[in-house]
């Protein structure tokens, strides 16, 4: 009965141990797969962050590539700036050059005009020989003329189709055609008049200069004004302004007569002003000629505007683009930086199990190994 027992009992036991030894088979199995597929998954999560390491490789490169593109767009938006800026300072340096020459022509002609006027004190010495007088005339003319004209629009001692020769001849446009100016003007009469003691001298001396300036009148208008190759009218150029005040003022008759023949009798400072009107008019009858030129080069520049136009705003889609670019590019690498941050995090935990393993684990596998 004993023995019976104590079999029964070792039986158990040894059934008991028998299975003790599977479960620890099992779990030693288990723990070893678990290691296994635990270094296979640590693997892979390598091989993943090598992976994206690599493509955060690329992405900043084409960050810097972007980079580097749009700097070079930037430089050469600056030098073609750069270039029209330059281009725009030589014009107007050159307009301001060209304004200096001119405020220089027109100082040179007021210190002419001031000059001639210190000069007047002797005006009844050079007056009182013909010769010099109509050489004086004649200066003074060319002086204004020059003055104020250019040079196409002038000539001085020209020789008409009648074999008369013009002291100066205006070349204007038709109508009204080319205008001869006259610097003969008769002096003795107006200084006899100015001279007269008592009022019969005065009358007398009077009538002698109506006549004298009467009789030139019709010698300009019939000299001077040629059908077809000058205009309908004259000037009679007086360089005295006290002949030409006196001649409004008391001979009426005279200056209608004058009007009359077609024949405008002008001081030096009526010249100046029709001079000035006919630059006017030239000016006017050249931009005439030039309106289809001027038309035409208003034409390109619109189109260059317009094409100006359609290159900036191709520049401002460029731009925006980058923009976008650069956008899209950061919220890529935040992700990428995002998902490496997560993938730390799960490395950690993924090792935590290994290292926290029971301590007992070990002992009953070297007492395992013993009993087998």
């Amino acid at each position: 009965m004993d023995v019976t027992i104590l079999d029964n009992t070792g039986l158990v036991l040894g059934i008991g141990l028998g299975l003790l030894a599977l479960l620890i088979a099992a779990v030693f199995a288990m723990t070893h797969r678990l290691r296994r597929e635990n270094h296979e998954q640590m693997l892979r999560i390598t091989q993943m962050a090598e992976t994206l390491g690599q493509r955060q490789s690329e992405i900043s490169g084409a960050l810097q590539q972007s980079q580097v593109t749009m700097n070079d767009r930037l430089d050469g938006l600056g030098k073609r700036l750069g270039d029209s800026l330059h281009q725009q300072s030589e014009r107007t340096g050159q307009s301001l050059k060209t304004l200096y020459e001119r405020l220089a022509v027109i100082d040179s002609a007021q210190k002419n005009l001031t000059d001639l006027s210190q000069q007047m004190v002797g005006l009844q010495d050079i007056l009182s020989n013909k010769q010099a007088r109509g050489a004086f005339g004649e200066i003074q003319l060319n002086d204004l003329v020059t003055a104020t004209l250019p040079p196409s629009a002038y000539e001085f001692q020209v020789t008409l189709n009648n074999g008369k020769r013009a002291d100066c001849l205006l070349k204007l446009p038709n109508p009204p055609g080319s205008i001869v100016i006259d610097a003969k003007f008769p002096l003795e009469s107006y200084q006899a008049l100015r001279d007269a003691a008592d009022d019969a001298a005065k009358v007398a001396a009077g009538r002698r200069f109506a006549q004298d300036v009467k009789t030139h009148v019709v010698a300009i208008s019939d000299k001077y004004i040629v059908p077809g190759e000058t205009a309908e009218s004259a000037l009679m150029f007086l360089p005295s302004e006290a002949v030409y005040a006196e001649l409004h003022a008391n001979f009426l008759n005279v200056v209608e007569e004058s009007y009359r023949r077609r024949v405008w009798i002008v001081s030096p400072t009526t010249l100046m002003a029709t001079l000035n009107t006919v630059r006017a008019i030239l000016k006017d009858s050249r931009m005439r000629e030039q309106a289809h030129v001027i038309q035409a080069e208003v034409q390109k520049m619109m189109e260059d505007v317009g094409r100006l136009d359609k290159r900036v705003g191709n520049l401002q889609s460029h731009f925006d683009q980058a923009t976008k670019d650069i956008r899209d590019i950061r919220i890529s690498t935040d992700k990428v930086t995002k998902r490496g941050e997560k993938i730390e995090d799960l490395q950690l935990s993924d090792e935590s199990p290994a290292e926290d393993l029971p301590p007992a684990t070990a002992p009953n596998l070297r007492v395992l190994g013993r009993d087998d």
